[in-house]
């Protein structure tokens, strides 16, 4: 273990995220409230509203959290992550999509961490979300494996067996499970499923597809395996996930690939590696919990002391 340090320290280092190219960084607090956020955020938002000046936007970001940019449906599954990621879990390399600010969509690939105080005491998170190229030698986590996302990404909707995937890693099949389940802590088979649900539920929030094509469309077998899959992912029904979210879905917007251009960013509660300590309850309980608002207050806080582990 690194000698303990202040999280402005801490900060000196994380402004290397500043020069990463197509890498967005951030950190919270156990309240969810932004503490830092990397220059390519910075200018992400100014694409959106403007130039914003680096200073200016740091202050205005601090003490914020995501219900105060994002729609619910997004904010909340942050929010879930961000109590998972607390609990002591990690997220690892997970691909989802992404909208830019010129309205195309895009994959990233995110991790997220904990952090420590000097006591060991989780005090908030940490998160890197970086864009997912096109399938090629630097196109994914663990490099090998780029490919083999980008075939996932693009065949979700079709069965996909592991001795395809096998094959567009140039491996056996036993060398690409095995590998594959060390470098993303889950099989194949239950990174893809979980892929489809999120992608699922992106369709369940901002289209009006019958539950039966959501389901066809995302490749479950049928509406029943669908929904137990979903249920047993966000502790809720995909019906029950509609009717929470169904506000967020317009008239215009009517099949999968027009809800992708739709979403700003999503972000669910998949792809939970434990670190240490039990798995808080999942989603089933998101929706009814309060939305950590009022945050944008200037009161004075204490800053936080972490270690580098």
């Amino acid at each position: 273990m690194c000698p303990m340090t202040s999280f402005t320290q801490v900060l000196q280092l994380a402004e290397l995220f500043n020069y990463v190219e197509d890498v967005l960084a951030w950190a919270k607090d156990r309240e969810g409230r932004f503490l830092w956020v990397n220059r390519a955020i910075m200018v992400m938002q100014a694409g959106e509203s403007g130039a914003i000046d680096p200073e200016e936007f740091t202050r205005e970001v601090q003490g914020k959290t995501d219900h105060d940019f994002c729609p619910a449906v997004l904010a909340d599954q942050y929010q879930l992550d961000d109590d998972h990621v607390l609990a002591g879990n990690k997220i690892v390399n997970r691909i989802e999509p992404f909208r830019q600010p010129d309205g195309s969509t895009c994959w990233h690939v995110t991790n997220k961490i904990p952090l420590f105080d000097e006591a060991g005491n989780v005090i908030g998170t940490a998160g890197v979300a970086r864009l997912f190229k096109n399938a090629g030698a630097d196109s994914g986590p663990g490099i090998q494996f780029g490919p083999v996302l980008a075939y996932m990404r693009d065949h979700y909707q079709s069965p996909i067996t592991n001795q395809q995937l096998a094959r567009v890693a140039h491996m056996s099949v036993r060398a690409f499970e095995r590998k594959f389940l060390r470098s993303f802590h889950l099989s194949p088979q239950k990174y893809l499923r979980k892929l489809r649900i999120r992608i699922a539920a992106q369709s369940l929030a901002y289209t009006d597809l019958p539950l039966s094509e959501v389901a066809h469309t995302c490749g479950f077998a049928d509406q029943s395996h669908f929904t137990r899959e979903f249920r047993r992912q966000f502790g809720r029904t995909p019906r029950e996930y509609r009717a929470h979210y169904g506000s967020l879905k317009s008239p215009a917007v009517s099949s999968l690939n027009s809800a992708a251009r739709e979403l700003d960013a999503f972000d669910a509660t998949a792809d939970i590696v434990p670190s240490s300590g039990a798995e808080r309850q999942r989603w089933s309980d998101a929706p009814d919990r309060k939305r950590r608002r009022g945050s944008s207050s200037r009161t004075a806080r204490v800053t936080p002391q972490l270690a580098i582990k």
